[in-house]
């Protein structure tokens, strides 16, 4: 049964200071005060300086379920424990605030005043209210002069956490700071990232206007226009606001998000605006995303008579909800027993009354139908609010009663009440509630869709929670998930998004959502959209095109053996090996004939040493270089090169000794002329300098970075001792040039001259090439050109001096014979004038057991002493001494 109410009526009556308001009362032991709006405002109509009260005007059918409520809430806590195990009962005094602030302080000082009056009702220990934050506000400042606690069910404004100016204030909600960012999160979740915002103007909105601004700054997300709109709902005072707004919500066709801190009928005025300036037109271009504040996200009342498919979708934040239950139980004996609650509640009288003026039916419909219209306006995030404010106050109130005797009046303070209150945890239906430090309970939101059915309106159910501690949305059920992904194809934004591989450029002055895409350069990536710079990319091992999203690696490059060119030049390489190592071979078992005497001996089988050793030198310029082949490389080739043309001079100078020198120098060159000690000198000295390069400098592995590849290299340390290891080599090789060249004419069987000179020539050319191809080349290819060079120097020292001689081993054997040689000898004497001094200085060389030469008498004086003095002779005996002297001196 409904405890039943006092129920007090009448004007203000200034003068006297005393003032009596229309009230839904109900007596106990502590007094809870509530102050709704059950009203739109008041009736400015009548200007006066003569003080007076304001009639409300137009009823406000949100304000009811709120006060009725906070009534089912006490009624329920007074049958609990709770309050039975203490012997106290809670009573309430609700007033009417009309949204406005004047009536607002009339009622808090209506519910202030009677703690002073002894012989009155008990004085107020809480009060409960309001709704809006411009009125909490207000009411926060005078309940603070006697500390008097109040608990909002709905006002969210961020001001109302600062616990220095407002010390009594609390809520069972939390504040506009955590329902701005979770707004960002949605729009940033869609990637909206050029919306609009409505405010009302006043504490609420310009609060909510500057947290929003806030975050969206930190998600990238600009506000392509703001309004602000008065906070009155009379419409002569807010249509001019209304009309600019709907003129820029067409003007911005690109703006499909619109995010609303508004009441309810600002909504209305609005939708209606759009429709009447888009009369004529397809009021498609007025759709929409509205993302409502917990302000209107549950009024239906605010599309008026349109459908969503004139205005678009609407995503709106409620305050958690609870189990309406008991509620739903109360409005069901509401509709049962209309008189008695009627009779005791003012504010529900007025509302049948009102109900009857405009549908004018019989009272039993109109009972049916006013719960219906109850049921319709109530929010059940704000209803359990409330529930949650009459539980703490009761739970407080309970502890300090425990301890005193609560009955008496003036037991309790206000004061003492507010104490408990933040330390008091209070719990409802089983879960365990308190108030943080700035008198907030912070549970999150519940996030609604509007949905349409059959061309009704109704609040869809919850779609998905938000939760504070990290800043998420979960989703409630598979159906929710569908409804959602029903956004995903609007797209709200000032420029189309900028794809991986291209970055935002702002122009000056211009939004940073306003922008115009540009290709990323080279080097440069972006893996994103809309990135506002691009990435670079680690330059030492990767590379991109310009507009690409992605760096690619720079890819390790060297002379492979993979390389069509090095194959070829590997195989010459091994051909080189193989016909060098075919000719020793040969000659090894061809040792005595004198064609392999006359090609120098043992002397030809160092060069063909060191034309292997050469190869294979040469094969270390391919593949990926390391320290040790950089350094081998070079010096092997170095050594064995100076071997190989320190043997060609040695025979080269053994060969002018025997037939160019003049007579005078032959006893004097003959004694220096030591061929292995000059071969040692010469390679020594080469040996020298490999070694000053290795350990001053010496070549190694090197990584050159490319645009777009790594090239790996040598890097010859010191270029310097590298061309003194080449210029001593072309040295030599210049010396055998000439001294070949000087030795041109010899005979034919002993014509290496001729190829020496060739082979010498060849070599000087290649490398004198190889110099400016060598610097003016780069790249992969470099080790290519001196692995040429080296080719052609070998190849070219095989073939003159050592091809001619195999074929005559082999296909001319009849020149392999000493007869031919003679011969050869004979006709070269022939034509060839030979000093006499020379004859005899040959013939003191001559061995007579090696030859026999014919002799005219014995006791001639033509005959030759064999280690004697120069003797005279005759010429034809000078010839035949010659011959030989020469055999002997050209063979080792």
């Amino acid at each position: 049964m409904v405890t039943k109410g006092e129920y007090h009526s009448g004007l203000e009556n200034v003068s006297g200071m005393e003032s009596s308001m229309a009230a839904a009362a109900a007596p106990g032991d502590i007094i809870i005060g509530g102050i709704f709006a059950f009203h739109e405002g008041v009736d400015r109509s009548n200007q006066s300086f003569k003080p007076q009260v304001q009639p409300c005007t137009r009823l406000e059918e949100k304000g009811l379920p709120r006060a009725l409520a906070m009534i089912n809430a006490i009624e329920v806590i007074n049958k609990s424990p709770l309050m039975s195990d203490v012997n106290i009962t809670l009573g309430y005094r609700i007033l009417d605030t009309c949204f406005d602030v004047s009536t607002a302080l009339r009622a808090t000082a209506a519910l202030t005043q009677q703690a002073d009056q002894e012989d009155g009702p008990r004085p107020v220990m809480a009060v409960i209210g309001s709704s809006s934050s411009e009125l909490s506000i207000v009411i926060a400042r005078q309940l603070t002069l006697k500390m008097i606690p109040q608990i909002s069910y709905s006002s969210s404004a961020v001001i109302l956490s600062d616990k220095s100016r407002f010390p009594a204030f609390m809520r069972t909600i939390p504040n506009d700071q955590h329902q701005t960012a979770a707004m960002v999160s949605l729009l940033s979740a869609y990637s909206w990232t050029w919306v609009g915002i409505i405010i009302t103007d006043g504490d609420y909105g310009r609060s909510a206007l500057d947290h929003f601004l806030t975050h969206a700054s930190e998600k990238g997300i600009c506000v392509a226009f703001k309004h602000t709109l008065p906070d009155s709902v009379t419409y002569q005072d807010v249509s001019s606001a209304i009309t600019v707004a709907a003129k820029t919500i067409l003007k911005t066709p690109k703006v499909r998000v619109i995010v609303s801190f508004t009441r309810s009928a600002h909504m209305t005025y609005l939708y209606k605006e759009l429709q009447t300036q888009t009369a004529g037109h397809n009021m498609a271009s007025a759709r929409r995303v509205w993302v409502a504040s917990d302000n209107w996200s549950t009024s239906s009342a605010a599309i008026g008579q349109l459908s969503l498919d004139d205005i678009g979708h609407i995503v709106g934040f409620t305050f958690k909800r609870g189990d309406l239950t008991s509620f739903n139980e109360y409005l069901s004996r509401l509709e049962a027993a209309k008189e008695d609650y009627t009779a005791t509640n003012p504010f529900l009288k007025d509302f049948y009354e009102h109900l009857n003026y405009t549908k004018g039916s019989a009272d039993t419909e109109q009972g049916s139908t006013a719960v219906n219209i109850l049921r319709k306006y109530m929010n059940p995030g704000t209803v359990f609010s409330t529930e949650m404010a009459v539980s703490a106050i009761a739970r407080a109130v309970a502890s300090i009663c425990r301890s005193r005797d609560c009955k008496t009046p003036g037991s309790v303070q206000p004061w003492q009440v507010l104490e408990a209150l933040w330390m008091e945890e209070f719990t409802l239906r089983g879960k365990s509630y308190k108030f943080d430090k700035n008198g907030d309970i912070n549970q999150g939101y519940d996030v609604i869709m509007w949905s349409q059915n059959e061309s009704h309106i109704h609040v869809h159910d919850v779609v998905a929670e938000y939760h504070l501690h990290n800043n998420s949305f979960t989703h409630t059920d598979h159906s929710s998930t569908k409804t959602f992904k029903g956004l995903q194809g609007i797209i709200s934004k000032c420029s189309t998004s900028c794809v991986p591989g291209e970055f935002k450029k702002t122009a000056e002055g211009q939004h940073t959502c306003c922008y115009e895409c540009m290709n990323c350069t080279e080097n440069y990536y972006s893996n994103d959209t809309d990135m506002d710079q691009c990435l670079s990319c680690n330059m030492n091992t990767e590379w991109s095109a310009e507009g690409s999203s992605t760096c690619i690696p720079k890819v390790l490059v060297f002379f492979s053996w993979q390389d069509s060119f090095a194959v070829v030049l590997l195989t010459f390489s091994a051909l080189g090996i193989l016909l060098t190592l075919l000719v020793s071979a040969l000659f090894l078992h061809q040792c005595d004939t004198p064609v392999v005497r006359a090609a120098g001996g043992p002397l030809s089988q160092v060069i063909l040493f060191s034309l292997v050793v050469s190869y294979v030198s040469a094969m270390l310029f391919v593949g990926q270089p390391n320290s040790f082949q950089c350094k081998a490389r070079q010096v092997l080739y170095g050594i064995s090169f100076t071997l190989c043309v320190s043997c060609i001079l040695v025979k080269t100078l053994k060969i002018l000794l025997a037939f160019q020198f003049d007579p005078a120098l032959q006893e004097f060159l003959r004694r220096l002329f030591q061929p292995f000690v000059i071969i040692s000198i010469c390679v020594a000295l080469q040996v020298a300098t490999c070694i000053c390069w290795l350990i001053l400098k010496s070549p190694s592995d090197h990584i050159t970075i490319n645009s777009t590849t790594l090239l790996s290299a040598c890097d010859e340390g010191s270029y310097l001792a590298f061309g003194v290891m080449l210029g001593y080599i072309a040295v030599l090789a210049f010396v055998c040039f000439i001294c070949a060249f000087k030795g041109r004419k010899l005979p034919q069987q002993y014509n290496d001259s001729r190829f020496i000179t060739f082979s010498m020539l060849l070599y000087l050319i290649s490398w004198l090439l190889f110099i400016p191809v060598y610097v003016t080349t780069t790249g992969v290819y470099l080790p290519a050109v001196e692995m040429v060079v080296i080719l052609i120097s070998n190849y070219g020292i095989l073939s003159c001096h050592f091809f001619p001689k195999c074929y005559i081993i082999l296909w001319k054997k009849e020149q392999n014979t000493e007869t031919a040689f003679i011969n050869g000898l004979r006709e070269y004497s022939n034509t060839n004038s030979v000093p006499q001094s020379k004859d005899s200085e040959l013939h003191e060389q001559s061995s007579p057991s090696a030859h026999s030469v014919p002799t005219a008498n014995p006791s001639s004086p033509a005959v030759l002493t064999h280690g004697g003095n120069t003797t005279s002779c005759t010429q034809l005996h000078r010839r035949s001494a010659t011959l030989h002297c020469l055999r002997r001196r050209i063979s080792i």
